[in-house]
């Protein structure tokens, strides 16, 4: 779906961790689609958050939400002079993951006491007008709007 996307490429998980390990040469890719004129976006927790603390302690794992979240910036940090590459701290997603592909998504409601890869997973695909994925998408959209930029807004004249 990543090589599909032509106009959007929204990653609204928590951590986003995972991604950096599954795709070889991830960043590469996004740097292309975002060279192509795909609007690429980042939704990640803080990791130093409140939230983020009582969801660590939630799931009790010895990779810590704040670390896989820091494994992201990091990786983020890399491409992030990319024009069409952004990235914002949300706290309004703790317990679900949106990830967009132009007119596919993929969502996870994650679940109390467990992590990310054990949630159950809906592939979703627009159809019509205001249908599921399109509240899904209002939805990331409205968390984006409240969210703070992790990079500084004047970096390569970007917003």
């Amino acid at each position: 779906m990543i090589t599909k996307a032509e106009r959007e490429l929204t990653f609204a998980g928590y951590t986003n961790y995972f991604l950096w390990l599954e795709q070889a040469r991830f960043g590469t890719a996004l740097r292309r689609k975002a060279a192509q004129g795909c609007r690429v976006r980042f939704l990640v927790g803080h990791p130093e958050s409140d939230l983020t603390r009582t969801r660590e302690q939630d799931e009790g794992v010895a990779l810590t939400l704040s670390t896989r979240i820091r494994v992201t910036l990091a990786e983020l940090e890399k491409i992030k002079s990319q024009p069409g590459i952004d990235a914002r701290f949300s706290s309004g997603h703790a317990h679900l993951s949106v990830f967009r592909f132009d007119d596919d998504m993929i969502v996870t409601p994650l679940l109390t006491h467990s992590v990310g890869h054990d949630a159950p997973t809906l592939h979703l695909r627009r159809y019509q007008a205001d249908g599921m994925f399109d509240r899904f998408a209002t939805h990331v959209d409205e968390l984006w709007k409240r969210g703070t930029p992790v990079w500084d807004e004047e970096r390569n004249g970007q917003a």
